[in-house]
């Protein structure tokens, strides 16, 4: 099995500098007040194509043979390893087909169209996805990229490593997402070749931890995957290159769930104005639950990709509010007499809730004849907001309902 080396991720910089950008890093000060540590933003959710993924990809396809480049490429992706590997290919003048799942998101599918790939759409999971691209490679002969398992992949993603520590000298502890494992393998490889005193700590989705599952039993295998607003870390099985680089390197691992997904992305959103997909927020949802000790140290949390497709923005900051208490339903027992719900809506505005929905009925066997129950969804500041609203009501005589 190819080792990955410094040096490899050093020539892997030359090689991407006149591509990629090297994006910034921000002091987010929301997290760092909630955790007591100093905390910063690697922004890959603004590199190339919204994500880190284009660092692997290019650095893979620069390094074939002519004569793998000649039988074009092949990939399987969720999403940002397909839009890396669609650009790359472009810009160096190889064809390029991708095999995306069918729950992709339709932006990252658009995207990687538009980037100049061929899409095959197939299976419900990465994995599914994977099996098909290497049908095809064996139908065309053309050379299969793999996401994460691949030494240049690997190395490309390292480049980040070294510009956390050329932006932050005197880091602690650096935060990264996993999927398979090549972002966090080619980071941890970087920053412990350098200053192996940085503590590395892998995240994971809760609905599909394989790494961690892999660390805990010793070995690599197939885990069974629950859906997850984090898709473009949904894998079932994690690489063997990389489970052997972050057993090595990584000093912990991770799993958030996908309410602290959600709130995370809405963080970053509402407070820091950066548009972060699931996968990319995971290495933030682990500082919002406040588990870590981070206190006094120099933290990097990677927002590894910015590809949320707009479709889903609105469920998951509709349910990160709902976690918040910030939009919030009740049932409301009102008298069925003219002017008493306009009492009862007064009695909310004068509170400054907005209402989103409302819905009465008279026709429940619970409820006495003369009696409605309302159904209000408000729209409150916090959850204090929310609960003065609801002792309002109880002062003013309303009965509210389980």
């Amino acid at each position: 099995m190819d080792k990955v080396i410094l040096k490899d991720i050093e020539d892997a910089r030359e090689v991407l500098r006149p591509v990629i950008k090297d994006t910034c890093l921000l002091k987010c000060h929301e997290l760092s007040d909630l955790t007591g540590g100093n905390i910063y933003l690697k922004t890959e959710n603004l590199q190339l194509t919204g994500s880190f993924k284009i660092r692997g990809a290019y650095n893979k396809i620069v390094n074939l043979s002519e004569d793998e480049k000649k039988a074009g490429v092949i990939a399987s992706s969720a999403g940002n390893h397909a839009q890396g590997v669609a650009l790359s290919a472009t810009k160096l003048g190889i064809k390029s087909t991708i095999v995306m799942p069918r729950i992709a998101p339709l932006a990252k599918v658009a995207a990687t169209i538009n980037y100049g790939a061929e899409v095959v759409l197939h299976g419900s999971v990465y994995d599914d996805a994977f099996s098909k691209a290497k049908e095809i490679q064996s139908e065309t002969g053309a050379t299969f990229l793999h996401p994460f398992d691949d030494k240049y992949v690997i190395a490309g993603q390292g480049t980040i490593g070294l510009e956390i520590l050329e932006q932050l000298e005197d880091v602690d502890v650096v935060l990264v997402p996993i999927g398979g494992g090549g972002i966090l393998s080619g980071i941890s490889t970087a920053i412990k070749a350098i200053k192996p005193s940085v503590k590395i700590i892998g995240v994971e989705a809760a609905h599909a931890a394989c790494m961690k599952n892999a660390i805990e039993k010793g070995g690599v295998h197939t885990i069974n995957t629950k859906g997850t607003i984090a898709d473009g870390i949904a894998v079932r099985r994690a690489g063997d290159l990389t489970y052997e680089i972050i057993k090595k390197n990584v000093d912990e691992l991770v799993t958030v769930t996908e309410e602290e997904i959600a709130k995370a992305i809405l963080l970053l959103l509402e407070k820091n104005k950066i548009v972060a997909e699931g996968a990319g927020a995971v290495s933030v949802a682990a500082l919002l639950n406040t588990e870590l000790d981070l206190k006094g140290k120099n933290v990097v949390s990677v927002i590894s990709g910015g590809n949320l497709d707009v479709n889903l923005m609105e469920r998951i900051v509709n349910k990160a509010l709902i976690g918040e208490n910030r939009r919030y339903t009740l049932k409301v027992k009102l008298i069925d007499k003219s002017g008493e719900m306009a009492k009862l809506l007064g009695v909310i505005s004068d509170m400054k809730a907005n209402i989103l929905t409302l819905n009465q009925t008279m026709y429940k066997n619970s409820l006495a004849i003369g009696e409605q129950e309302v159904k209000l969804t408000l729209e409150t500041f916090d959850v204090e907001h929310t609960q003065k609203i609801v002792e309002k009501l109880k002062e003013e005589g309303y009965e509210i309902l389980d």
